[in-house]
Order: structure tokens, then C-alpha cells, then sequence
């Protein structure tokens, strides 16, 4: 499963700064999260989702179609 908060930022055309501030998330944290470093928790996924005003789902992409 690939988390693809990087193409839902971009394409809202925010800065990784600016989705912090949106988010509450720390930006080395939604850094990590975009380069693959670190899986995020349930609570965190939330916060992106809101913060870009996505549904939760729209932040996966299953390698099983």
C-alpha cells in the first residue's frame, strides 16, 4: 500500500510548510511520512486529510486493484 500524501499536497498546491501549519503535524514528521520513512498512525493520516480536505481514502493506493 502506497500513502500518497506528496500528489494530494501538490496538487493542492501547498508547500510542505504550509501543511504543517494546516495539519498540525510537524514538517520533518510529514516529510518522513512522504519519503516512505515512516508509516503514519491512524490520527495522523486524519489531520493530512483534513488539513487538504480529502476523504482518508484518497491518501492510499492499493497495490491490489
Amino acid at each position: 500500500m502506497k500513502i500518497l500524501t506528496w500528489e494530494a499536497r501538490t496538487e493542492k498546491g501547498l508547500t510542505l510548510m504550509e501543511l504543517a501549519k494546516k495539519s498540525g503535524l510537524g514538517k520533518s514528521t510529514l516529510n518522513n511520512i512522504e519519503n516512505g520513512k515512516v508509516s503514519p498512525t491512524l490520527f495522523q493520516l486524519e489531520m493530512i486529510a483534513i488539513a487538504l480536505d480529502v476523504k482518508i481514502t484518497d491518501l492510499f493506493e492499493s497495490e491490489y486493484k
